[in-house]
C-alpha cells in the first residue's frame, strides 16, 4: 500500500510514495502518527523553549552554524535547540543539523528530533544522503519508525547504509515481513547487500520463521561473496535454529573456517531451544576441550541447559565451574543459577542464591516466582510477589504471567483483578502472554465472560490465545461456543496439538461425530495425529460418540497405548453397557503388561454394576489393594453401593456403607439412593436422603432423585413438598438442552425455545408421530413427570428437548440414515418410550446419549433393555 500525504502549508508532511508497513496502514494508526506530528511540533516546553534575544548569545554577531556546532559539542541540547528556534525558516549548514541529529540521538530525544526535523523541512533544506542517513539513524534509535519511513521515501539519495538502517528498524519493531520486503526492493534498486545486510535479513527470517527465504538469502550469501564471515555465518546458525532445522546450523558450524565466541553461543543456544539439551551440553563440552573461553552469554545458556536434566549433579558442578571461571558476580549469572535449581526442584538452593544477592532486577524476583509457580508452590509465588512490591520492584510481563498463574491455581481472582489493572497501568496489557494467563485464570475460575471480554481486547491473539479460549469454553460446559470459535480460528491461525485435544473434547461432549472426524482428519494432514496426548483424545472422541468400532480400530491403530487409552476403551464399553467386553479388555490388558490405575478400577467396577455382574465386582474390588496395589477410595466404594443396589441387594449396600473404613460422603448415600429409586425402597430411600443434606444442601441433582422416588411411587404431596423446598433454597434445574449433528453443523434445541428457523417443521413432524401413536392406542406416558405435577397429569405430550432434536434430526438427513443425540440432563420416562415408539414407527436407528448412558433406539426397542432404565425428570 502506497500513502499519498499533500498538505501544502506544512511541508513535513509533503507527498511521498513508499510501502507503509502493514499496521501503520489502518486509518487510526495513521491518524494517531499525524496528531503525533501536530504534538511534536506544538511542543512549547517553558524549561527548554523560552523566547530568546539576540543578547542570550554569549557572542551575538558569531556565526549561527558555529555556536550550535559548539552547545552541541558541549551536550547542550535545550540551549541549541533555543537557538535554532530563533532562526525558523534559516537553513543551517549541513554539518550543524547533523551535530543536532546526533546529539538527540544520544539523549534519545524523540519529541525534539521530530522538532527538529519539521525545521528541516519548514527551511526547504534538501536531504542529501548523509543528512537523510543521519535522520534514519535517529529515528530508528528513538523507535520512531514513522518518522523514518517519511525520511527514506524523501531522499534523493539512499546507499547500502540508508537501506541496512531502515531494515534493521523494522526488523526490531517486528515488521518481519515488511523487513523481508524491503530487502527485495532493496536488490531490485541496484544496491548490493553489504556485511551488515545479511545478519539483520537471516534474524529476520528467523524472527518469523520462515526457512524457505532463510535458504534462499543463504544463497545470497554464498553469491555475493559473504560465505567466509563470520559474522553472517553466526547469523546463518542462529537462523536455521530459529526454524527447528538445527542439523542444517551444525552443519553451517562445521563448515565454518574461522569460529569465535558467537558462533558456539550460537549452536549451543540453537540446540537448547530445540530442546536438544544434551547435543548442546557435548558442544559445550567440545568447546572447553578445544580451549575456547567461554563468556557470560556461554555460561547463562549452558546452566540453563542443566536445569533440563534430570540429574542435579552435573549442574551442581557446572555452577562450580562458572565460579572459578569468575562469573559469580553478574546478575544474569545468578539468574540461571536460580532457574537451574528451580527447574531441578530444589528451591531451597533457589531462594539461597537470591537472597545472597546484592543487587536484583526484575528477571531476578521473576526467576523466583515463576520457580514457586512452576513447582507448585503458588502461594509462596504470590508472597514473593509482595516482597517485590515492597522493594519497589517494577514487574515486567513475564512477571505479571508468572504471579497470574500462580492466581489461577489458588483461585485468587481478587489478586488476578489487580494484577489486571496493574498491568494495564504499567503498558504491559497487549503483550500476548499476559492476556493468555489472563485467560487461563479467568476460565479456571469460572468466570467465562471476563474470559471473552480479555480475548476480544486482546490486541494479538497466538495460538495459545485461541486455545485457551477454546478450553475455556468447554471446562465450562459451553462446547457449542468452543466449536464456534474453533472454525472462527481456522481462518487465520494454524492450531495446534493442544487446541484439537479440546476442539475434540468439545465434539465428545456434543456427540459431534462428523464434526470430530473432520479434526481427525485434520491430525492426520498435519502430522500431528501421533503427537502427545491427541490419539487418546481421538480415541475418546468416538467412544463418547458411542462408535465403539470406530475407537477399537483407532486404539488397535495407536501404537504407543498408555494407562489412559485402556482406560477410555474400558469407559466405552461401560457406557454401553458391556461388561463383558470390559472385563476381556482388562485381562488383556493385564496380558500386555499395562498396569491397572485407580481410573481403571472405576471404569470396571462400572461395567459389572451397569451389567450385573455382582460376584465379578466384588472379587475385582477384593483384589484392588493385594493384587494391583491401588487403596479403593471414595469412588470405588460408590461404585460398589450401585453395584450391589442395582442388583437389588439394598441391605447390604446399606451395611457395606455402615462397615467403610473411611466416611461416605454424599455421593455415596446418592448411589444407594438411586438404589431405592431403582427399586421403589422409600424407607431406606428418605434414610439416604437424609444424610446426604447433612453434608450437601445445594446439589439440584439429589432433590431430583428424591423427587423421582417419590413420584414413581404416586407420593406426589411429598414431591411437592420436595420441590417447594428446593424454591425456599433458590435451586433450580439447569433447563434440558439436546444436540444433533446435521450435515456437518450441530444445532442446539433448548426446552421451550421456538426460536429455531425451522420449528416449524419440527413440530409439524412432532405432531404428526404423536397423531400415529394414539391411533396406535399406545398409552406410552402415563407416569410421566413434568416440572409441575399438574402439567404431569395432564399434559402427556410435553415439549423435552430431546423429542426436538430427533425430529430436527428427520427432516434433515435422508430416509435411513442413524440419528445421534446429546443430552445434558437424563432422559425421562416419557420421553423415553415415545422416542422408542418414534424408532419403530420411522424404521431408524436412533441414539441418545444422557448424562448416565447411551440409550440405543431400534425397532421400537432401547439397548437399556427398560427394566434397568431409571426413569428421570427431563427439562
Amino acid at each position: 500500500m502506497a500513502v499519498s500525504v499533500k498538505t501544502p502549508s506544512n511541508p513535513l508532511l509533503t507527498t511521498c510514495f513508499f510501502p507503509l508497513p502493514f499496521k501503520f496502514q489502518r486509518p487510526t494508526i495513521l491518524k494517531l502518527y499525524a496528531n503525533r506530528i501536530k504534538s511534536h511540533i506544538a511542543l512549547k516546553n517553558a524549561k527548554e523553549l523560552h523566547a530568546l534575544t539576540p543578547n542570550s548569545i554569549s557572542n551575538p554577531t558569531s556565526d549561527l552554524n558555529t555556536e550550535i556546532s559548539r552547545l552541541c559539542l558541549n551536550g547542550d541540547l535545550v540551549q541549541a535547540l533555543q537557538l535554532l528556534n530563533t532562526s525558523e525558516k534559516v537553513a543551517l549548514e549541513e554539518d550543524t543539523y547533523i551535530a543536532l541529529i546526533r546529539l538527540c540521538e544520544w539523549r534519545r530525544a524523540a519529541p525534539e528530533g521530530s522538532q527538529l526535523y519539521f525545521h528541516i523541512s519548514s527551511s526547504n533544506t534538501l536531504l542529501s544522503l548523509r543528512l537523510g542517513n543521519a535522520l534514519l539513524s535517529m529515528f530508528i534509535r528513538v523507535h520512531e519508525l514513522f518518522f523514518a519511513w517519511t525520511v527514506f521515501g524523501k531522499m534523493v539519495e539512499r546507499d547500502v547504509f540508508s537501506w541496512n538502517i531502515m531494515l534493521g528498524g523494522y526488523a526490531k519493531a517486528g515488521f518481519f515481513e515488511e523487513a523481508l520486503n524491503l530487502y527485495y526492493r532493496m536488490l531490485w534498486a541496484g544496491v548490493r547487500p553489504d556485511l551488515y545486510t545479511f545478519p539483520c535479513v537471516l534474524r529476520t527470517c528467523g524472527g518469523v520463521p520462515d526457512l524457505v527465504r532463510g535458504k534462499e538469502i543463504h544463497a545470497h550469501v554464498i553469491r555475493f561473496g559473504f560465505w567466509s564471515e563470520v559474522d553472517v555465518l553466526n547469523a546463518l546458525i542462529t537462523m536455521y535454529a530459529k526454524c527447528g532445522y538445527f542439523d542444517d546450523a551444525r552443519k553451517v558450524f562445521d563448515d565454518m573456517p574461522v569460529r569465535d565466541c558467537i558462533s558456539w553461543n550460537a549452536m549451543i543456544s540453537g540446540y537448547f531451544e530445540n530442546g536438544e539439551h544434551l547435543e548442546g551440553l557435548n558442544l559445550f563440552l567440545m568447546m572447553r576441550d578445544l580451549s575456547v573461553e567461554p563468556d557470560l552469554m556461554t555460561m547463562t545458556s549452558v546452566i540453563s541447559g542443566y536445569g533440563f536434566l534430570s540429574d542435579e549433579k552435573p549442574g551442581r558442578e557446572m555452577h562450580g565451574y562458572a565460579i572459578k571461571k569468575g562469573f559469580g558476580v553478574d546478575i544474569s549469572f545468578f539468574n540461571s543459577l536460580i532457574q537451574m535449581y528451580a527447574n531441578f526442584g530444589s528451591l531451597m538452593e533457589a531462594e539461597k542464591l537470591f537472597l545472597r544477592m546484592t543487587s536484583k532486577d526484575v528477571v531476578s524476583w521473576t526467576a523466583m516466582i515463576s520457580g514457586f509457580e512452576k513447582n507448585r508452590s503458588p502461594e509462596m509465588a504470590l508472597y514473593m510477589f509482595e516482597q517485590m512490591k515492597a522493594e519497589n520492584a517494577t514487574p515486567d510481563e513475564i512477571t505479571i504471567a508468572s504471579v497470574l498463574s500462580s492466581c489461577a491455581s489458588l483461585g485468587r481472582v481478587d489478586v488476578g483483578i489487580e494484577l489486571q489493572e496493574l498491568a494495564r497501568k504499567n503498558g504491559l496489557m497487549p503483550y500476548t502472554i499476559v492476556g493468555n494467563t489472563l485467560l487461563d485464570m479467568y476460565s479456571k475460575s469460572s468466570c467465562i465472560d471476563k474470559a471473552v471480554e480479555i480475548f476480544k481486547l486482546m490486541p494479538e491473539k497466538d495460538v495459545i490465545s485461541w486455545s485457551s479460549i477454546i478450553s475455556a469454553f468447554r471446562i465450562n460446559h459451553m462446547s457449542f461456543e468452543a466449536l464456534t470459535f474453533f472454525r472462527q480460528m481456522q481462518v487465520n491461525i494454524k492450531p495446534n496439538s493442544i487446541t484439537l485435544i479440546a476442539a475434540l473434547s468439545a465434539c465428545a461432549a456434543l456427540g459431534a461425530l462428523m464434526c470430530g472426524k473432520e479434526i481427525h482428519a485434520h491430525a492426520l494432514r498435519s502430522e500431528r495425529g501421533l503427537q502427545g496426548f491427541l490419539p487418546n483424545a481421538i480415541l475418546n472422541h468416538y467412544v463418547k460418540c458411542g462408535k465403539t468400532e470406530y475407537a477399537l480400530t483407532q486404539f488397535k491403530l495407536h501404537e504407543r497405548k498408555d494407562v489412559v487409552s485402556w482406560n477410555i476403551m474400558l469407559s466405552g464399553y461401560t457406557g454401553r453397557g458391556h461388561g463383558d467386553l470390559a472385563i476381556a479388555l482388562f485381562c488383556k490388558m493385564e496380558e500386555e503388561g499395562i498396569r491397572p490405575d485407580e481410573v481403571t478400577f472405576v471404569a470396571l467396577l462400572c461395567a459389572c454394576s451397569k451389567s450385573g455382574m455382582v460376584s465379578q465386582g466384588l472379587n475385582y474390588f477384593g483384589s484392588m489393594s493385594a493384587k494391583y496395589g491401588v487403596t479403593p477410595n471414595l469412588r470405588h466404594y460408590g461404585c460398589m453401593v450401585d453395584l450391589l443396589g442395582r442388583a437389588g441387594h439394598l441391605e447390604q449396600a446399606h451395611n457395606f456403607i455402615q462397615d467403610m473404613p473411611i466416611k461416605p460422603d454424599a455421593a455415596i448415600w446418592g448411589a444407594l439412593l438411586n438404589a431405592c429409586r431403582i427399586h421403589r425402597n422409600i424407607e431406606l430411600g428418605e434414610l439416604s436422603a437424609k444424610f446426604i443434606f447433612e453434608q450437601d444442601s445445594t446439589s439440584v441433582g439429589y432433590y431430583m432423585l428424591l423427587c423421582n422416588l417419590y413420584a414413581d411411587s404416586g407420593l406426589w404431596d411429598k414431591v411437592a413438598k420436595i420441590r417447594k423446598l428446593m424454591k425456599e433454597r433458590g435451586l433450580t434445574v439447569d433447563p434440558g438442552c439436546s444436540w444433533v449433528e446435521a450435515k456437518g453443523t450441530i444445532h442446539a434445541f433448548l426446552s421451550g425455545d421456538e426460536s429455531h428457523p425451522q420449528m416449524k417443521e419440527i413440530n409439524a413432524v412432532l405432531t404428526g408421530l404423536y397423531d400415529r401413536i394414539e391411533i396406535a392406542s399406545l398409552d406410552v406416558l402415563k407416569n410421566g413427570f413434568e416440572d409441575e405435577i399438574e402439567a404431569s397429569k395432564a399434559d402427556i405430550f410435553c415439549g423435552h428437548s430431546e423429542r426436538l432434536a430427533v425430529a430436527f434430526g428427520l427432516i434433515s438427513s435422508t430416509p435411513g440414515t442413524p440419528i445421534q443425540v446429546t443430552k445434558n440432563l437424563y432422559m425421562c420416562k416419557s420421553c423415553h418410550h415415545i422416542v422408542k415408539w418414534i424408532s419403530k414407527i420411522v424404521r431408524r436407528d436412533i441414539t441418545v446419549r444422557d448424562t448416565e448412558q447411551f440409550h440405543l433406539f431400534k425397532d421400537g426397542r432401547c439397548s437399556c433393555g427398560d427394566e434397568e432404565y431409571w426413569g428421570r425428570n427431563s427439562g
